[in-house]
């Protein structure tokens, strides 16, 4: 079990960082932030915060048309807290 839960917990942390590279990748008007310069910026620290704040990452990443990577987040962690629960960890 212990290798099932190492496994979850990198492909948890492997999309909280997708998220957050997403979220700096996109363009401001395809997240619909409005203009190109105050978007940007607004991404940016976006990326940043969530990065380092867990729950915020799949909210903007959500928001932002990043579906994928925050269903994998959400999978992740719900598998992994169901693992940890049931050994007891």
């Amino acid at each position: 079990m212990g290798i099932a839960l190492a496994a979850l917990l990198a492909i948890f942390a492997g999309a909280h960082v997708a998220i957050a590279i997403g979220l700096v990748g996109l363009g401001p008007r395809r997240a619909g932030l409005g203009p190109r310069r105050a978007g940007r910026k607004r991404m940016l620290r976006r990326a940043l915060l969530g990065l380092f704040v867990p729950p915020l990452a799949p909210w903007w990443g959500w928001e932002a048309g990043l579906r994928v990577p925050t269903i994998v987040w959400g999978a992740a962690l719900a598998l992994y807290a169901v693992g940890v629960a049931i050994t007891g960890r």
